[in-house]
Parts: C-alpha cells; sequence; structure tokens
C-alpha cells in the first residue's frame, strides 16, 4: 500500500471560525483602509474595514429583523458582486450557513435547493427576483425573507435591500451600545458547525448539500497560500519565484475575478481569500472575452482564476491580440484538465503563463495546485498536493458499468495501487467535508475513516504531480459546471412520448468542453418524436448549462447491465462511433 503524503510541511491550523480567523488576526500587514473589492465597471470598491463592518451591521441586522439563531440558512442566489462577501460574512458573524446557488436556476431547481437546506431567507439580485420569489412561494419562504443586494431596490417595497437590513444593524449595535450589552459574533464550534452547504450535483438525482465547516474553509484558505508560494503580494513587495513582481507604483497583485462566487472555486480563492492576501480583486459578475481583457488591460490585472473555455478563448479568439494583457504574471485553470498543446499555444500567442489545479466541492475545494516556477515543468498536470493531505490511488469501481447485480461495488474495499498506476484518488486531510447534508448513505459511499473517494482517476508521477485522466462518476462538466445525467433523465421521461433514455457527456471541441447528449427510446417508433419541440420543452425546464447542447438521438433501446444501471461506455463508444463515421465522410 503507498499513502503519499503532501511535500510541503504540515501546517500548525488554528480551530477557529472564519470571521475570527479573517477578521481578528494579529498577523495581518494591510491596513483596514487597504482596498480587497472592486466592481470592474463602476469602480466601486470596498476595503478591508468596509467588508468588516457592513458584515457585522448585516449580522446584526439579520438577528434584529428575523431572530437569527446559530445554524440558521442564508441562500444566496446571484452572480458575483461586491456585495456579497460582506453578506457572507454578515450570516457567518451572526451563526449561520451559507448556501449559494446558481442564479440561472429554474424555478424547480432552486426550489429544492431551498427546501433541502431549509433556508431562512433568501439574498438574490433584483434582475433573479421573479424566479426566487415562485421558489419561494414553493417551499413557503415568505416574502420578507427576500433580500435584494446590488444597486437596485424593490419599488414595490416588498423585498428589503441588505443595506436596510445592515441599518437595522447599526441601530441595534447603537443601542447594545447605550445599555452595555454585548453585541458580538455567535460563539462557534470551528470543527463541527457547517459555515457552507454547497450543493454538488450527483449522479443518482438531485443535487446533495455538501456541509463544509469553519474548519475545513480556513484549512484550505491556508493551504492555498502556501500553494502559491506566497508570490501573491498586497503590496508588491514579496515573492519567491523568478516570474518578475507587478510593476512599480501600481499597488501590487490584482486579480480578476471572472469566475462565480456561487460555486466554491469562486467562492473561496476569490471571495474569502482575498481578506487574508489582502490582494485586491476586480469582480466580474460574467465573463465576456472582451470585457475580460480590457480590464486586464485597465487595472493592470496580474492574476486570474480561469476555467478551459476561457483559456480556449485567449489560444484563438481574433480580438485578443489586440490588448496588452503583459501585466499578467501568472493564470490558475481549474475545472477540467487542460492539454499540453493548448498551455503552450497561449503562451506563444500572448506570453500569458497557465498553471492548472485540482479539487472538489467537498475537499473546500482545492487539493493539488501547481507551481509557479514550475507551471512549465510536468506540462498539463495538476500540481503537487497541498500541505496536511494524503492520497492514495486505489483501484476505481465504475458503478454505472459494473455487472454486479448485488449492487456492492459502492462499498467493497478498494485495492490500492502503486505510484504510476492509474486509479481512483482517495484523499484525507482537514479540508474534506464531513458528510452530506440529510443523505448518510451518499456518504457512506464516498467517506470511510475519513478517506474521501473523489470519483476522479489518475496517476501521480515521481516528482508528485498528479494528472487527472477519467472519472469514474458519471458527471458531464460543461465550462466547469456540473451536470447529473440522472437529473435531465428524470425531466425527459416526462415528456409525452419519451418510455425511456440516458443521458452522457461528449466532448465538444469548438467549446473545448463536454455537452450533454441524450438517447432516448419512444413509446412507439412508428410515430415521429418532435426533437426540435422536446428541445424547446427541455431547454425551458433546466438551467443553461443543462441544456443538450450534444443533440439527442432516438434509439431502439437504451444498453444496461444485469441489475438495470444504464452503460454509459456503451452510450459513448456508440457516440465515438458516430463522429469517427462522420470524419470518414469529409
Amino acid at each position: 500500500m503507498v499513502i503519499i503524503k503532501s511535500r510541503h510541511s504540515d501546517l500548525d491550523l488554528p480551530s477557529v471560525d472564519i470571521f475570527t480567523f479573517l477578521f481578528r488576526r494579529k498577523d495581518r500587514k494591510f491596513p483596514d483602509s487597504h482596498p480587497i473589492f472592486r466592481d470592474g465597471l463602476t469602480n466601486r470598491t470596498y476595503t478591508f474595514g468596509d467588508v468588516q463592518q457592513l458584515a457585522e451591521d448585516f449580522g446584526g441586522g439579520l438577528r434584529s429583523q428575523y431572530n437569527w439563531q446559530k445554524g440558521d440558512v442564508l441562500a444566496i442566489s446571484s452572480l458575483s458582486d461586491i456585495d456579497m462577501p460582506p453578506i457572507i460574512f454578515g450570516a457567518l458573524w451572526a451563526g449561520g450557513t451559507v448556501s449559494t446557488a446558481n442564479p440561472g436556476y429554474t424555478v424547480r431547481e432552486i426550489s429544492h435547493q431551498l427546501q433541502d437546506s431549509s433556508a431562512k431567507c433568501v439574498v438574490t439580485h433584483y434582475s433573479n427576483i421573479e424566479t426566487v420569489k415562485e421558489a419561494c412561494i414553493v417551499v413557503g419562504i415568505a416574502a420578507d425573507h427576500i433580500i435584494i443586494l446590488g444597486d437596485k431596490k424593490d419599488s414595490t417595497g416588498h423585498f428589503k435591500h441588505w443595506m436596510s437590513i445592515c441599518d437595522l444593524g447599526k441601530t441595534a449595535r447603537f443601542a447594545a451600545h447605550k445599555l452595555d450589552l454585548k453585541n458580538e459574533a455567535c460563539k462557534l464550534d470551528p470543527k463541527n458547525d457547517a459555515a457552507f452547504l454547497v450543493y454538488s450535483s450527483g449522479t443518482t438525482g438531485k443535487p446533495k448539500g455538501v456541509k463544509l465547516s469553519h474548519y475545513n474553509i480556513t484549512s484550505n484558505i491556508l493551504q492555498l497560500q502556501v500553494a502559491e508560494g506566497f508570490n501573491l503580494t498586497w503590496d508588491g513587495s514579496q515573492t519567491t519565484s523568478d516570474i518578475p513582481l507587478p510593476e512599480p507604483g501600481t499597488g501590487g497583485d490584482k486579480i480578476l475575478a471572472c469566475l462565480p462566487f456561487f460555486h466554491i472555486y469562486g467562492l473561496n480563492v476569490l471571495a474569502l481569500s482575498p481578506l487574508y492576501s489582502g490582494v485586491t480583486t476586480i469582480v466580474l459578475s460574467r465573463f465576456d472575452v472582451d470585457i475580460w481583457c480590457q480590464l486586464v488591460q485597465k487595472y493592470k490585472i496580474t492574476y486570474s482564476y480561469v476555467v478551459p473555455p476561457i483559456v480556449l478563448y485567449l489560444a484563438k479568439h481574433p480580438s485578443v491580440s489586440s490588448y496588452n494583457l503583459s501585466s499578467l504574471r501568472m493564470t490558475q485553470s481549474g475545472a477540467a484538465p487542460l492539454t499540453r498543446e493548448l498551455i503552450e499555444q497561449v503562451f506563444k500567442r500572448l506570453g500569458i503563463r497557465i498553471k492548472q489545479g485540482y479539487g472538489l466541492s467537498e475537499t473546500s475545494p482545492c487539493l493539488y495546485q501547481g507551481a509557479w516556477d514550475a507551471w512549465n515543468v510536468d506540462v498539463g498536470t495538476c500540481g503537487a498536493l497541498l500541505p496536511n493531505l494524503m492520497v492514495k490511488i486505489c483501484e476505481p469501481f465504475d458503478n454505472s458499468s459494473s455487472d454486479n447485480s448485488s449492487g456492492d461495488a459502492a462499498i467493497a474495499v478498494p485495492r490500492k495501487l502503486r505510484l504510476g498506476e492509474t486509479g481512483e484518488l482517495h484523499v484525507k486531510g482537514p479540508n474534506v467535508f464531513a458528510g452530506y447534508h440529510g443523505n448518510p448513505k451518499a456518504t457512506a459511499e464516498c467517506l470511510s475513516d475519513g478517506w474521501f473517494r473523489t470519483g476522479d482517476v489518475g496517476y501521480i508521477n515521481e516528482r508528485g504531480n498528479l494528472f487527472i485522466t477519467d472519472r469514474v462518476k458519471e458527471l458531464i462538466k460543461y465550462k466547469g459546471f456540473q451536470v447529473p445525467p440522472a437529473e435531465l433523465e428524470g425531466y425527459l421521461v416526462e415528456f409525452p412520448g419519451v418510455v425511456d433514455c440516458a443521458v452522457i457527456g461528449i466532448y465538444n471541441k469548438e467549446l473545448a468542453t463536454e455537452v450533454p447528449r441524450a438517447y432516448i427510446v419512444t413509446e412507439n417508433p412508428l410515430k415521429p418524436l418532435d426533437i426540435q419541440e422536446l428541445q424547446r420543452w427541455f431547454s425551458s425546464r433546466v438551467a443553461s448549462h443543462k441544456k443538450l447542447r450534444g443533440g439527442v438521438r432516438l434509439v431502439e433501446q437504451i444498453p444496461k447491465n444485469a441489475s438495470g444501471k444504464i452503460l454509459r461506455k456503451d452510450l459513448k463508444a456508440m457516440a465515438l462511433a458516430e463522429s469517427e463515421a462522420i470524419l470518414a465522410r469529409l
């Protein structure tokens, strides 16, 4: 048996809640007046001190208006916005748990998350109010428990703006001070109390709530500082690599935040970690290639977290070369593996360095991270294991194609493999979650004695670098979003005339990502199914990233094993054969 430990020295990880960790630390080097979050389009800015004060006011307002108690859940359904960090920290200050949701979700999708998480209040942008309002009606959340963020307020007076909640908190703070009463953060158990409840798409139905403790998150923030080699600097004075520092007089590094805060990746590295590192973060609510390039040029951005479709734009989009992107010291890609060819193409075209990382919602999320001084070593690797972590590579069990009719594959003991062999990655450490919310069965299937089955297949080379090669899980990854086939199949069988179906991911080279494709069995093969009508019907029921961009194929039957499980490998083979046949005709 080979258990691999991180090559980094173990860190002394404090057991404190997130608010205390970030806002009460003794070793902070930057002042309260240092800008942390700036809206890339409006230039609206929050300093470190602004975020702390607004968070305490918002948390106090939650207590005053909603009798906020420890463990109450605040759901946030919004695109990235600089208002989100103080709202998040306010809920945490008051002892709450934050559950972020994709604002692109339909009423059906968001209502599931609100119901499953037992959300007490929902924060959303005004542009998304109708969907959230309908979802709240479905689950029984009162309209006065819907809170608006952003510049626009509700003219009808039905929904409170988050700043009005802050005003209530200020009033409560002044009253407490006048009466010599305590107005302080809720006392928490960092290792057991949930800070975040993020939803991870599963392969067996609806998304599951991943409980991440305060200790999980603070551990990962510290792990990431080490992984970056302390190269990101708030004032331009500190670095450990030979990559040039930010230009003198520009105020240190600047991160361009174009990944969504509602996803755990963007949430940790863009909404939480900057308050530890002090690096100014320019927030872009949604990615647009020209706006991204304009902001890099305008603010002299030095670092950006990206995903493969963005890298593809950098490699191929014609307008990119018209901008000055030379300030970029490094970029970090995650969500799905990049090829060596694509990384080298971007560097040759623009001189932009790209390193990669790897993680999951269940690991807060980061596990592996590429080093700055090794971005062009083992190109295509996810980098090295973060501090305080252990991994082992085990023989994978592919439940989707198993012929074990007893269904025992999920709980069988995996055979451990040697260094360099390809297998499923199992991980153990302080940033690994404790389980799924209200789902002990799913928890037991992936957690054993602290070891988490990632569902991802890969190998570790002699330098300790990880290469991801496949997935045991059936999840489709569309532009970094997880798409669960079982959920889409549940919708498809509701369409008149569909008696059976299966969904797989197929790779779309033009989009540089997987896209969902549906295989459908109709009730009457002699009666044609209106595929265009099915596509319209289906698209109205799911978020944009779940649409059937890979098309629909009609088949006589869905391949299944003896226990009735869909043989998705057979469908992938069919898709490959179809692609090869098309190429042969060209």
